[in-house]
């Protein structure tokens, strides 16, 4: 974080930054101290006892906090470590400190900070990835994205859906499609990799009077680091009418030079939802859910879009970030991690019962391997 505070006229944003700052400087450097310490017990003033008439300074609830973090007494002094986040980590940090800060502005001033905040983010966003004209939801969960995304979909297939509710999918059922190397938990209709076996199913699904509503498709799971056929899925869907969504931290590569032809048709589907986080090294940050819709008034129903200024605001941590890392360091921290996991794949190709399981994802992000054990007489 840049030392030069004294820059900033507003002395509520200075006093913040200074603030977090010496704050992160107190939780990062205590883990030195508690290596040395070697694993003494927590002091007798971290046991919970009645809340203080007079009220603490901030160094010493900072000092509870980092008391905290550090585990309690029976825990290994090594399994207390935290990461260091670096400068910045501490600038997404300050976005959360400084939404607060925000909310408290008139109205009108308020109204037009945070469309602009959520403005720009998207379309650095869109751009960076190569998903052009499209919106953007910002969320916590990971999987709420999709979740609205289905609501998006179901408003937009079911015309009766707002008067009548759930009774209107009694008469024909939405089914959602789900990729086999989707994340455990995603959803539990999966459809096989063979493209033409998932087109029978949707035929099928029709002929007993269902309706093919939505299909998520993968690119690039950690699970097993697949990416399916997202090209050829997008003419299936586009023949019968499907939303096609699509998530995977193969994603992540749109942002290089060169992206490999599976990955780049990613940029025609309907939705993406993106971890910007893990991918960049930042914490508390939201997931994205990137989508192209005409109707205002279905992506308000579905809850992709809002006008309270609070629900703006969750895009401001990565607005401070992209603008810290700005374009190169976004591009460079993408392209490192794909260096490191081919580096780490032509490594583990050369030790024994090591088997690398895809080795056909070029520049992906991930590396997928298995230990095996070959058994006496085996032969194998």
């Amino acid at each position: 974080m840049d030392t030069s505070l004294e820059k900033i006229s507003d002395p509520t944003l200075a006093e913040m930054g200074k603030n977090l700052k010496e704050a992160m400087r107190m939780l990062e450097n205590s883990q030195r101290r508690i290596e040395e310490e070697n694993g003494k017990k927590l002091i007798s003033e971290d046991i919970p006892g009645p809340l203080q008439g007079s009220g603490q300074d901030m160094v010493s609830i900072l000092q509870l906090v980092q008391n905290l973090m550090h585990g309690d007494e029976d825990e290994e002094p090594q399994s207390a470590r935290i990461q260091n986040i670096g400068e910045q980590g501490h600038m997404a940090l300050l976005g959360h400190s400084l939404g607060a800060y925000i909310s408290t502005l008139d109205k009108e001033r308020l109204r037009k900070l945070t469309t602009r905040i959520l403005s720009d983010t998207t379309l650095w966003l869109c751009r960076i990835f190569r998903y052009e004209n499209g919106c953007a939801y910002f969320h916590e969960e990971e999987r709420e994205g999709l979740a609205k995304i289905c609501k998006l979909a179901i408003h937009s297939r079911y015309e009766d859906f707002v008067v009548d509710g759930f009774n209107v999918l009694y008469n024909k059922k939405p089914v959602i499609y789900l990729s086999a190397a989707a994340r455990p938990g995603l959803g539990q209709y999966l459809c096989n990799q063979d493209v033409a076996f998932l087109e029978k199913l949707i035929k099928d699904d029709i002929e007993r009077g269902k309706l093919p509503l939505l299909l998520v498709a993968n690119a690039g799971t950690a699970a097993v680091g697949h990416t399916d056929k997202i090209g050829r899925l997008k003419e299936l869907c586009e023949q019968y009418g499907i939303w096609l969504h699509v998530e995977g931290v193969n994603l992540a590569t749109l942002a290089l030079g060169y992206v490999s032809s599976s990955v780049l048709a990613a940029t025609k589907c309907d939705s993406m939802t993106m971890t910007p986080g893990p991918w960049l090294g930042l914490p508390a940050v939201p997931a994205v859910t990137l989508y192209k819709h005409d109707d205002p008034a279905l992506t308000l129903v579905a809850g992709l879009t809002s006008n309270k200024p609070a629900d703006k605001l969750r895009a401001l941590p990565l607005w401070l970030s992209l603008q810290y890392l700005g374009l190169d360091g976004i591009v460079e921290r993408i392209k490192h991690a794909c260096q490191l996991s081919q580096r780490l794949q032509e490594s583990l190709k050369k030790v024994d019962h090591i088997k690398i399981l895809v080795e056909d994802e070029l520049s992906s992000p991930v590396v997928v391997f298995r230990f095996f054990q070959e058994l006496p007489g085996s032969g194998k």
